[in-house]
């Protein structure tokens, strides 16, 4: 693959903008229990509008996954990009839901769950085949995974998918998979308080993608959030009690120790005339070539602010830290 500043060839040779829009929020509410994990109520209407502005703005890389929403985010996404077979479209598949109930149900990574999950994605999402199909247990055990990427690569000699990967935080999970064929992305958290050196270098070595979930971490780097502001029940946001991974909000809060790192970094990343949303997305282009962020968004306006972060480009090189000299910048 090659790589520029904001452009990025993948594996089936397109080139294309170096950012995707992430899918998860668009879902609506989803629960497991009580616990949600979903973002909140949506209009369907005004997430379409976002994806055909994000299209309209040169966006060409959409992330989703089958439990989003429990299967809405890819029923919302096929709609939008109904007869656009141009756009990259990446799923995911491990978590099971009930669309009835919007309960998650389990996680499964049996050949016979892996091939129905393709199979239901490929009908939400209206497309013959899937660009790419992601495993989504982050912490699911390597020996295991074997049996799970075999499966993937006889569905990619079948046709069903174009090219494979795995949403995984854990660098001994990517670097085992990493020389088969159809291995081309990780997607793992990254963002300027979480920079993944380790995981970064392994794509680099291995001329993968850098998928970046979080890069906004959780919306925290937009600035748009004050420390007393709550969010609302539904919310994935309020549920930390209950999820060991929500760090960057607490009970539906700003975490204060995240809210002292945010005013450490805040005018660095508004540099050059940059938003801080903005400011975070060119943080991930200046670490590395081929970081590939998702952000998440559920409006146009958010698309646009989104999007504006390509003119803007990379942050300058460097190196630097926070005051408490604990976050690594650029």
């Amino acid at each position: 693959m090659t790589l520029n500043k904001t452009t990025i060839t993948l594996w089936n040779g397109r080139t294309i903008p170096r950012l995707g829009m992430g899918c998860w929020a668009i879902g609506g509410p989803f629960y497991a229990g009580d616990v949600p994990l979903g973002w909140g109520d949506v209009d369907d209407r005004e997430s379409i509008a976002a994806i055909h502005r994000a299209v309209d703005l040169g966006i060409s890389f959409f992330d989703t996954a089958s439990n989003y929403g429990a299967g809405h985010s890819e029923e919302v996404l096929g709609e939008a990009l109904r007869g656009r077979d141009e756009v990259v479209i990446a799923t995911k598949f491990g978590f099971a839901t009930d669309p009835a109930t919007k309960q998650a149900t389990g996680a499964f990574a049996d050949p016979d769950f892996i091939r129905a999950s393709v199979e239901t994605s490929l009908t939400r999402l209206r497309r013959e085949r899937l660009d790419l199909l992601q495993f989504h247990i982050n912490d699911f055990p390597p020996e295991q995974s074997d049996a799970v990427f075999d499966t993937l690569d006889a569905l990619r000699g079948e046709g069903k998918i174009d090219a494979y990967g795995w949403s995984t935080d854990f660098p001994d999970r990517a670097a085992r998979h990493a020389k088969r064929p159809g291995f081309v992305a990780v997607q793992h958290n990254m963002n300027v308080f979480a920079p993944a050196s380790e995981l970064v270098s392994i794509v680099e070595a291995n001329n993968l993608v850098s998928i970046n979930r979080g890069p906004l971490a959780m919306g925290l780097l937009s600035g748009k959030f004050k420390p007393d502001q709550t969010l609302g029940a539904k919310d994935v946001r309020s549920a930390s009690a209950s999820l060991d991974w929500m760090i960057y909000f607490r009970d539906g809060r700003i975490a204060p120790e995240y809210a002292g790192r945010l005013d450490a970094v805040r005018e660095l990343l508004r540099s050059g005339g940059r938003t801080l949303t903005q400011g975070a997305l060119g943080w991930l282009w200046a670490k590395s070539p081929r970081t590939l962020p998702i952000p998440g968004f559920r409006t146009t306006a958010q698309v646009e602010e989104n999007a504006g972060a390509l003119n803007k480009g990379p942050l300058p090189g460097g190196h630097g830290r926070d005051r408490r000299g604990a976050i690594e910048l650029f």
